[in-house]
């Protein structure tokens, strides 16, 4: 039971499906599942033994804490990605931890010596890292690129578009969004002040462009945005 729970843990993310059953049968590389719930922190990367994750239930953040004790929020996980050391370079500089933001979530991960072990011995797999690696740093360069040249406003419009379009259900001709983002979480990711992330959220309320609760938000024209 547990060796077939391990092989669909692996087998139903798409950076594996290079791999034959027999093949992630000897490899056995996860060495371990956590479920968690709202609000609790469930990895540091000051972690003495690097390990990479993988997110099979539910969202997370990534926040990262400077000297001062400022918080910033680095990413937003979704169900299906990674995250750890994914250069496979450690960075001891880092001071970030994950924090639950769904309900519940359901996590698995493996040592990154095992995975090190695991790309050396099958190319194939090396190479859909690689490009998973490369689109999502290019995913990030992006996001920088847009904080250096785009106002709070058009940020806050992208960062809904890419939500609406990695989670929303279409409803109609409305798109709706399970929020689990607080407005300060928002304004963080966006990079800028929770005041402005509100008064900017407020207006788009006030002009008929989004509906805005803890539950849920309800964008009725995703086009204008």
């Amino acid at each position: 039971m547990y060796e077939d729970l391990k092989y669909w843990y692996l087998r139903d993310h798409k950076l594996f499906r290079t791999l034959s059953f027999g093949q992630i049968k000897q490899l056995c590389i996860i060495t371990g599942f956590k479920k968690a719930k709202k609000g609790e922190i469930i990895y540091f990367s000051s972690s003495d033994v690097p390990r990479i994750f993988l997110l099979k239930k539910g969202n997370i953040k990534i926040v990262a804490v400077d000297e001062e004790g400022n918080e910033t929020i680095k990413d937003i996980i979704q169900k299906g990605d990674l995250f750890g050391e994914l250069t496979l370079e450690t960075d001891d500089q880092t001071n970030e931890y994950a924090k639950v933001l769904s309900e519940d979530v359901a996590i698995c991960s493996f040592l990154m010596a095992d995975f090190e072990d695991l790309l050396l011995r099958n190319p194939s797999l090396a190479l859909s890292y690689t490009k998973f690696v490369g689109l999502k740093m290019k995913r990030i360069k992006n996001s920088y690129s847009n904080l250096i040249s785009k106002d709070a406003k058009t940020r806050l419009f992208q960062f809904l578009k890419d939500w609406a379009e990695k989670e929303g259900k279409r409803v109609d001709n409305k798109v709706v969004i399970e929020n689990y983002l607080t407005q300060n979480d928002i304004a963080q990711i966006i990079c800028t002040s929770r005041q402005t992330a509100t008064q900017l959220l407020n207006e788009m309320e006030t002009n008929g462009t989004l509906i805005y609760n803890r539950k849920e938000i309800v964008i009725s024209d995703i086009s204008k945005l």
